[in-house]
């Protein structure tokens, strides 16, 4: 556990412009690092360039500065932070916790177990590449590693990586670090003590957490909201066309987000101006009544 001040952050990835998904997870972290008097970082995940949005970026920041948030520092971007993955990569790999592999996504998804609706990688190249294959990928060998946390949300967290993940990808065959490795180095070098985040990637928290201790930084502490969820029980996302955000509606999507939330804001708050309904989030916000859900449906405003 972290020793310092509390850090939280949030940290969006630049494919399209924020959705009510967005603002609630943005809305979590901020809410609960103001209530224990601690900073708020911004960081934007462009890892991976074929994903993203020309523009998205500066789409991101400018939502957030219109519905009154305000971070702390210069906003990180992981898309110049590729030498200190590699320095990463080196140092686990000098510990011998890295394998290269051949397997594609096909090859792994045809030959892998399937856990909770995920492919389990079989460990086809954790003995050394097959003859006459070429390594595509490097992959962070899981052994028997059980990851066990205490969520301040969703409660007691087991996960078997072995049996329900498999070793990982670090490296992809594209040349481009994996998104595990990288969340993993810059919550360190930034120091965030706390991640709150949303529950779509519980999932994730038990690799993150094995190469925390592989690279010994510190293990945050963690909570994971529920994440919105469309009619027919899929993630807003870009892909699933959820609504963008838009300043007009700011003051209705921060209160509708604030109920989400389970913060039972008064309904006269959505008749509020910005500076009252952040005063009243700010005077109110406990994480103890966030609901203990994985997904929440989102309200209709969204």
């Amino acid at each position: 556990m972290y020793p310092y001040p509390y850090r939280g952050r949030f940290a969006p990835t630049p494919s399209g412009p924020l959705h009510f998904g967005s603002l609630v997870a943005a809305l979590g972290s901020f809410l609960e690092a103001r209530r224990r008097n601690g900073q708020w970082l911004l960081r934007i995940d462009d890892l991976d360039p074929p994903r993203e949005l020309a523009g998205a970026a500066d789409c991101i920041l400018s939502a957030l500065e219109a519905f009154g948030f305000e971070w702390d520092g210069a906003v990180m971007y992981q898309s110049k932070r590729g030498e200190a993955y590699q320095q990463a990569i080196e140092r686990l790999d000098a510990r011998g916790a890295l394998f290269r592999c051949a397997c594609t996504r096909k090859e792994v998804a045809d030959s892998s177990l399937v856990f909770d609706g995920e492919h389990v990688y079989p460990g086809t190249c954790r003995q050394g590449v097959p003859p006459g294959r070429v390594a595509r990928t490097t992959r962070v060998r899981v052994t028997d590693a059980i990851i066990e946390f205490v969520d301040a949300i969703q409660g007691n967290v087991r996960q078997d990586l072995a049996h329900e993940v498999g070793d990982f990808v670090v490296a992809r065959a594209d040349g481009l670090h994996a998104y595990q490795l990288a969340v993993v180095v810059d919550d360190a070098e930034q120091g965030i003590s706390d991640i709150v985040r949303g529950a779509d990637l519980l999932g994730c928290t038990g690799r993150q957490i094995f190469l925390q201790q592989l690279l010994g930084s510190p293990t945050p502490r963690y909570a994971h909201l529920p994440a919105a969820v469309n009619h027919q029980g899929e993630k807003l996302s870009k892909q699933t066309l959820a609504r963008p955000l838009e300043a007009s509606r700011a003051m209705p999507l921060l209160v509708a987000a604030l109920s989400f939330l389970g913060q039972q804001p008064p309904p006269e708050l959505a008749r509020a101006a910005m500076r009252d309904i952040w005063r009243w989030a700010r005077e109110n916000w406990t994480l103890d009544k966030v609901p203990c859900r994985r997904s929440l449906p989102a309200p209709a405003i969204a």
